[in-house]
This record gives structure tokens, C-alpha cells and sequence, in this order.
């Protein structure tokens, strides 16, 4: 048995998909409201500013990868231009299911499918961008996903990469705090669900911090990676350019 993380615990590599899963089936209805009142507000500056670095131009080709609810495709489409295309994907139906709901409420009917982002079903250097925002830190394989997402870009395409990360030393105990003390009590009240928000906050954990991010990027391929940290670090946006 192969073993991974799935926050604090360790699991079966062939479970943690499946985990996942669940996680966002369970927490899809109450997504975007338990976003809003996790981060106060800032996941949408953190989004906005994300948009603002694609510097998306009219006619270009974007990948948005673990997609859930459409904030950034729903940003990226009127970008783009009708001679362009956003393609819309998540792993979770449950989450593509709410967020392609979401696009048709605006009057976007974009491609969106369930696609696996270590395995992406699309042709070499088909894209101009590829993002993934909060999704890197729940894939198995990170490696492989940054080299699917590599191959799929364009020469001189670019890969930003929204997660969460190492946040500044000064804030570590209250970060704590909040994360482990008052999200799964949160998670509880709005989302009738503790355990995915504890999940939440272990994961977060577990996943790499900006440099060690920076240079598995440099390892999947790029060129040239960089990275913004928000919020003393809560938050950071990694940009990774393809030669």
C-alpha cells in the first residue's frame, strides 16, 4: 500500500480521491457563503487580484482547473471575447454542478467538465493560461498535476496557482487559533458539517509552503516561477511561466 495524507491522517493513495470527494459533496451547497465568512470577504480580493495578473487578452484559451463554483471562469469569459474560450473543469461533479449553474444564471454556457488535472484530456500546448485556485493542496500527485499542467500550456503560457500557504511567524498563533478552534464550529452552524472544515485547516497544513510550491514548479517544467504572498501569507499566488 502506497500511503499518502489526507490533512493529519495518513491513507491509502487509491482512498484519497474518494475522501475528497466527499469532503466537497458534503460542503458544494454551502460553498460560496462558507467562503465569504471563512476569509471575510478577501477570497474574492485574492480572486480579483489573481485575474488582474493573468492579464487575459481577447481570443486566448484558458484552462480553469478544480473550478468548483465559476468565480474565476465567471471572470475570465467576458476577458476572452466570443473568439476565445474559457474551459471549465473540477474533479467534483458536485461542485461543477454548482458552479456551471452559476455561469448559465449569468449567461455564460461555457465548456465545463469532470476532468482529473493529473490526467487532463486535452492536446499538447493547448492553452494560453491554466489556473487552479484552492485545488492544488487536495490533488494526490501534485507533481504530476503541475507537469499535465505544463504540457498543456503554450510556449510563453502561464500556470498562477491560488492556495493557501505559510503564513508569517507573528501570525501563526492566531492563525491556529482561528483555524482549528473556530472553522469547524463555523463548518458546523452554516454547512451542518465540523469535519470538512477540520479537514480544511489540516490540509492547509500539509501542503507545501511558497518556496518549497516554487520549486516543485521548477521541477514540473517551468521556466520561470514567482510568487505573491497575501494576507502575511495566508495566501499566495505562484506564477509560473512555460519556455
Amino acid at each position: 500500500m502506497t500511503s499518502t495524507h489526507f490533512g493529519f491522517e495518513s491513507v491509502d493513495e487509491q482512498d484519497k480521491a474518494r475522501r475528497v470527494r466527499g469532503v466537497f459533496d458534503s460542503v458544494a451547497p454551502k460553498y460560496d457563503v462558507m467562503n465569504d465568512l471563512m476569509s471575510l470577504g478577501l477570497h474574492r480580493a485574492w480572486k480579483a487580484y489573481t485575474v488582474l495578473v493573468a492579464n487575459v487578452k481577447e481570443g486566448q484559451q484558458v484552462l480553469d482547473i478544480a473550478g468548483g463554483t465559476g468565480d474565476l471562469a465567471l471572470a475570465f469569459a467576458p476577458k476572452v471575447g466570443p473568439s476565445g474560450r474559457v474551459v471549465h473543469t473540477d474533479i467534483n461533479e458536485a461542485m461543477l454542478r454548482e458552479g456551471r449553474n452559476r455561469l448559465l444564471d449569468a449567461g455564460l454556457n461555457l465548456p465545463t467538465l469532470v476532468c482529473d488535472a493529473e490526467h487532463l484530456p486535452f492536446p499538447d500546448a493547448s492553452f494560453d493560461l491554466v489556473t487552479v485556485a484552492f485545488g492544488l493542496r487536495n490533488m494526490t500527485h501534485k507533481e504530476e498535476a503541475l507537469r499535465e499542467m505544463n504540457r498543456v500550456l503554450k510556449a510563453g503560457g502561464k500556470l498562477l496557482v491560488l492556495e493557501f500557504s505559510k503564513v508569517a511567524k507573528p501570525l501563526e498563533k492566531i492563525y491556529d487559533w482561528y483555524s482549528f478552534k473556530v472553522l469547524p464550529k463555523l463548518g458546523k452552524l452554516v454547512a451542518h458539517d465540523d469535519s470538512s472544515y477540520q479537514y480544511l485547516a489540516e490540509s492547509i497544513r500539509m501542503h507545501p509552503g511558497q518556496e518549497e510550491l516554487k520549486a516543485m514548479m521548477l521541477k514540473g517544467g517551468f521556466g520561470h516561477v514567482d510568487y505573491h504572498n497575501m494576507a502575511g501569507g495566508v495566501v499566495a499566488l505562484h506564477v509560473g511561466i512555460k519556455c
